[in-house]
């Protein structure tokens, strides 16, 4: 008997059905787990592509006007027919009530640092604002589920882990709102309206939208060592040629609306030679581009200049004008003049010099208050383009036209806004360490501005676009960007685009 019982213990036949006997229930449970992992990532990846499309929506919407959060939600509400799979209730339609859309000021400079839903990151700052013109980031994230047979994150799993069979998978996706201006040139222009006194200091855009920027002539030298009001700089882009750049117009990149680099060593002769290519003047080696459709002129260019193609030498006898100075230049307000206050008494020399008449009481067209006041210098301007008025002469001997003649290219005329430029304007009484130093900054804005006239040499006979000091840049400004502008500027030189971040 004992030895039966010890040959029946030391039998091993039929051993391995024991042992997969008690692993099988083991082997089916982490199968049963791997598919449950495969369904749950398969179901965060499709909420995560659905939260991602949400948040690029929403942020492409973010451009700092008055109703960019009501047009995000618009946005959003539009796009949610998303549908998710592997839900507890199968195919799930995304709905509002699935998510919860937080508008930001900004993000946590980690990217591992958390945020909640309603924009407290991990550190408790609070990032959320529902101020349309402040917020620039959406943070889209898909919310717990309150009935999990409903909720789109709800996921039911095939093996258990506890009584409870789902659980939420909760997505979550920051897109952020980018523009930029591709169409300017490397040049920017310190804000004339920037004051040490913030009661007294103003936008850009706030001095546009009340008409302070309207008809005054704005001049503008070179940065020094403490910029500011009348200054101007340039920025950085990496050209082998400013002159060029300023010339065609457009920097030959695209700038971050909200990041500029400045770059000191600023070559004047480099920017007068490229700004004088629109008065039909080609100097230096730029005698070689007049050929060049990139480098024609504006379809008027009246200047009070009685002949050359080369340097502005304007007469001194009347008999031709330029676009007249303002009154009280830099007295008051560094940097500009007066607003023209009597009509008739600013612009009568100038239109009877070039035309001959009586002036015709040019109405203020581009004006951003709509009030009727003196037409500013770029609306004489258009307004001697539209009523073919750019081949009357002026008086004898001069005889000036507008009509462009140095220029032997085809298709001069077709580009009134030739004397246009966009420009980064900068609060640089803010921001001198960094125009000194060739760091980042936000620029205060961005203008449409119009040249009035050549910009000459203190002395005519130096080299043409090499050395000498330069006279002030005179121009006006036409348009800005923001909510305030007549978005003429917008519409041609920004690009707007959304980009995930996280």
């Amino acid at each position: 008997m004992l030895g039966t019982i010890r040959a029946f213990w030391n039998d091993q036949r039929g051993i391995a059905m024991i042992l997969v006997a008690i692993m099988l229930p083991v082997l089916i449970g982490f199968a049963l787990l791997a598919i449950d992992m495969s369904r749950a990532n398969g179901l965060h990846n499709d909420l995560q592509k659905g939260v991602d499309a949400l948040a690029l929506a929403t942020a492409a919407e973010l451009d700092g006007r008055a109703d960019s959060i009501t047009r995000a939600n618009l946005a959003a509400t539009t796009l949610l027919t998303n549908k998710t799979k592997f839900s507890k209730a199968g195919e799930h339609t995304l709905a509002p009530a699935d998510i919860t859309i937080t508008y930001l000021t900004g993000i946590p400079a980690s990217d591992s640092t958390g945020l909640t839903a309603a924009g407290v990151d991990a550190d408790g700052v609070n990032w959320a604002s529902t101020d349309p013109k402040a917020v620039s980031f959406s943070l889209v994230t898909v919310n717990p589920s309150v009935l999990a047979a409903d909720g789109a994150g709800a996921f039911e799993a095939i093996f258990p882990a506890s009584s409870n069979s789902t659980f939420d998978i909760r997505p979550q996706a920051v897109a952020g709102f980018v523009q930029s201006i591709c169409e300017t040139v490397p040049i920017f222009m310190c804000n004339p309206f920037e004051t040490t006194d913030l009661l007294t200091s103003k936008t850009i855009q706030q001095a546009f939208a009340s008409g302070d920027t309207y008809g005054r002539e704005f001049r503008i030298l070179k940065v020094d060592t403490n910029p500011g009001p009348g200054n101007f700089g340039l920025i950085d882009n990496n050209l082998a040629s400013l002159r060029d750049a300023i010339a065609m117009g457009t920097a030959g990149t695209c700038y971050n609306r909200d990041a500029l680099t400045t770059k000191t060593g600023v070559t004047l002769g480099q920017v007068n030679a490229g700004l004088n290519v629109r008065f039909d003047l080609y100097s230096g080696s730029l005698n070689k581009e007049n050929k060049n459709w990139a480098y024609r002129p504006a379809s008027n260019v009246r200047k009070g200049q009685k002949t050359g193609c080369s340097k502005y030498d304007p007469v001194a006898d009347g008999t031709a004008l330029p676009l007249p100075p303002g009154d009280n230049y830099d007295v008051g307000h560094p940097g500009m003049s007066d607003k023209i206050a009597n009509a008739t008494t600013f612009w009568s020399p100038y239109w009877n010099a070039n035309h001959g008449t009586a002036y015709p009481n040019v109405p203020s067209t581009t004006n951003p208050t709509g009030t009727a006041v003196p037409a500013s210098r770029y609306d004489v301007y258009k307004y001697e383009i539209a009523n073919g008025l750019v081949g009357d002469k002026s008086t004898n001997p001069t005889k000036e036209t507008g009509i462009p003649s140095c220029f032997k290219g085809d298709n001069s005329t077709p580009a009134p806004d030739r004397r246009l430029l966009n420009m980064a304007i900068v609060d640089c009484l803010a921001n001198t360490s960094k125009i000194n130093g060739h760091t980042q900054l936000k620029p205060d804005g961005y203008a449409s501005i119009f040249i009035n006239t050549p910009v000459s040499k203190v002395n005519k006979d130096d080299d043409d676009d090499l050395t000498g000091a330069e006279k002030p840049i005179s121009l006006e400004i036409v348009d800005v960007d923001g909510g305030f502008a007549n978005n003429t500027l917008v519409d041609k030189a920004f690009r707007n685009e959304a980009q995930l971040y996280r």
